[in-house]
């Protein structure tokens, strides 16, 4: 028996497809040991017709139900892209559209609630809009919060947790301004996902990116796992563009310092795992989002191996901080058989 607290390893399966299959991120997650997933672009036919999972029918979901079944996947949250849009219509320059909120909500906010619905999951990612290029965030954090708070109780309304996603270029960028508008939204339904690779994306050594993790941890729900190594050759001007999206690194060889995170948050477990409970939810997950070959504004992609790298430089990282992990193992094969 073990005294150690335990997280559960998630996956953005779509990252580990090349052709983003639904058969192959299955067969990628069964292979590597998982048992849960984020889905978020998918060709669920095989057809080469790849869409975002929030865009498929009632009929898809339950064909992606039946892939689920076969091989043993739950869904983590809905790999969702609410948020990605300007705060405010103002051309900026930038390439970002903007939805009136009422139509975004009706939308977009609703066909995420769907799919998580119909995915049975009680979980959905997003973000926190796009302030206008050249200004602070920190000056947008009262209407950024309120169009928060009206997708987050949509959610709610639906038995669902909305998890806000600290992200370059958005209102929520850093872990304090991420915190501030979960302060400011003071919603049960809404939690903080921390992604060191995304703080350090910034420039950002592994001592800042520590503090902008401890600011998070008061509304801590889940965790994005990928690492970055800070290229000295890109100057930083205040945002992050395509170059540097070229430098993400598996969890133990970058510069966001996720042994001293982990090391941090074995203490922290039990205190979060029980308000987790309280919600409804399983556990903690640490979900696998590495971009090894490459990121994007909406997605990114590891490769199967990429993504095998991934998670044993992740398992290898809680190994180190005293973590526990399950895997699928052979005795999970013997129960699946009847033996």
């Amino acid at each position: 028996m073990t005294n150690r607290p335990s997280v559960l390893i998630s996956a953005f399966a779509d990252e580990a497809a090349n052709h983003r299959t639904a058969l192959e991120q299955m067969t990628a997650l069964a292979a590597i040991g998982l048992r849960s997933y984020s889905p978020r672009f998918i060709d669920l036919s095989g057809t080469g017709h790849v869409q975002h999972v929030v865009d498929l029918s009632q009929d898809q979901y339950e064909r992606l139900n039946e892939f689920h079944a076969e091989y043993g996947i739950s869904v983590t949250s809905i790999g969702a892209r609410v948020g990605k849009v300007k705060l405010l219509n103002i051309d900026d320059g930038s390439h970002n559209g903007f939805v009136p909120q009422e139509e975004y909500i009706a939308d977009e906010v609703a066909k995420t609630i769907n799919a998580a619905k119909s995915l049975d999951t009680k979980l959905i990612r997003g973000f926190s809009y796009y302030h206008p290029r050249g200004t602070r965030p920190q000056d947008h954090l009262d209407t950024a919060a309120e169009k928060i708070g009206e997708i987050v109780e949509a959610c709610a309304a639906e038995g669902l947790i909305y998890g806000l996603e600290i992200e370059p270029n958005l209102v929520g960028e850093t872990g304090p301004l991420l915190a501030e508008l979960a302060k400011r939204v003071n919603h049960q339904s809404m939690v903080l996902i921390f992604d060191g690779g995304n703080v350090a994306a910034q420039n950002k050594n592994q001592v800042q990116v520590y503090q902008e993790y401890l600011a998070t941890v008061p509304y801590l729900g889940w965790m994005h796992v990928k690492d970055y190594c800070i290229d000295p050759g890109l100057e930083w001007m205040g945002v992050v563009d395509e170059d540097r999206l070229k430098n993400f690194v598996p969890a133990n060889a970058g510069d966001a310092g996720h042994e001293l995170i982990f090391r941090d948050l074995r203490e922290r477990l039990p205190e979060i795992c029980s308000r987790l409970e309280k919600l409804g939810l399983p556990g903690f997950y640490l979900e696998t989002e590495p971009h090894l070959k490459g990121g994007g504004q909406f997605g990114g992609f590891s490769g199967p191996d990429g993504m095998g790298v991934a998670v044993r430089a992740l398992c290898s990282c809680l190994d180190y901080a005293e973590i526990d992990y399950s895997l699928r193992n052979f005795n999970d094969i013997r129960a699946e058989r009847g033996f």
